[in-house]
């Protein structure tokens, strides 16, 4: 085993004891033995002249020069692996390790089927799905792709956008008969479940080149879209959501739409990268298969 190769082996086991948390878990998804992937993590540190964890009986933790260190070992295993995929024939053979965060009620409900449907293709590809709605630090969570609804706050990533979410503002069937004498001009009398951060109790709805910005009194606010939701359906209030999510309770009727000519803002879907870098074919074809399958949810619009 060359030197080179060898100290590539060392970081690839420092990354994924990092990312465990555990040796003996490392060890597992790396198919060697713990006393081994120990033995890595000593030598590693042994040629680097630093302590790159702090370690008890019962966990691990990074000391700031391993979490340096992750995010570099990250970049360079995944820069070798592009250069392995580029130069050297694997008979375009679609395999490896593919880490995707997403979104959580989109990645329950829709992208999680889109994923699987992915895999199934391309068996070789090992899926590490994680769901999230915050904003991420992409280096730090080891994120090959980041599929984000609204804005990206990172202006060092590549964001591309891949489609537009449909919303509508609805409401309980049981309030069906007040909310048929409700009109743009009345409203603001409802109660709203806002979902944050993309509402408030001031929400713009739109009816052809008309905007009204309408505010409520909020009877709940939660980042919680399935807290949303289930509020709405049982009465508490109206809600702005989007179609992909209510559109099966709009058709069984569980919720209404209220004012059908008027519709919130839609908000983006996008898909984020790291800049200046070699995607691998598994994360090409991914990225066009989301987008493909996106084009078929009710309430998506693809760009």
């Amino acid at each position: 085993m060359s030197k080179s190769f060898d100290r590539l082996n060392l970081l690839s086991t420092f990354v994924r004891i990092a990312e465990s948390g555990s040796i003996s878990a490392a060890a597992r998804d790396l198919g060697i033995s713990q006393p081994s992937a120990s033995r890595h993590l000593v030598e590693l540190e042994s040629k680097l002249k630093t302590q790159l964890m702090r370690r008890n009986t019962h966990s691990l933790a990074l000391t700031d020069a391993g979490a340096e260190l992750l995010l570099d070992a990250r970049t360079l295993l995944a820069d070798w692996e592009s250069l392995e995929e580029k130069h050297i024939n694997f008979d375009s053979e679609v395999k490896g390790a593919l880490n995707v965060v997403a979104p959580v009620a989109l990645g329950q409900l829709h992208l999680a089927r889109i994923a699987t449907e992915f895999q199934l293709q391309h068996p070789n590809v090992n899926l590490n799905w994680q769901l999230n709605d915050d904003q991420i630090r992409f280096t730090e969570v080891g994120c090959d792709c980041w599929i984000k609804i609204g804005a990206v706050q990172d202006d060092t990533l590549i964001v591309k956008p891949l489609a537009k979410v449909k919303r509508v503002l609805v409401g309980a069937k049981s309030l069906e008969s007040t909310l048929s004498d409700i009109n743009i001009d009345t409203i603001h009398s409802l109660p709203i479940i806002a979902l944050s951060p993309f509402e408030a109790q001031t929400v713009p709805l739109k009816k052809s080149n008309r905007v009204e910005k309408i505010t409520f009194s909020a009877a709940m606010q939660t980042n919680n879209i399935f807290a949303v939701k289930e509020a709405c359906k049982l009465g508490l209030g109206i809600a702005v959501m989007p179609l992909w999510f209510v559109s099966e309770e709009l058709e069984r009727g569980a919720l209404i739409n209220v004012l059908p000519q008027w519709q919130a803002p839609e908000l983006p879907i996008h898909i984020a990268f790291l800049p200046n870098r070699y995607k691998p074919l598994r994360l090409k074809l991914f990225a066009e298969h989301v987008e493909k399958e996106l084009a078929g949810v009710n309430g998506i619009q693809i760009d």
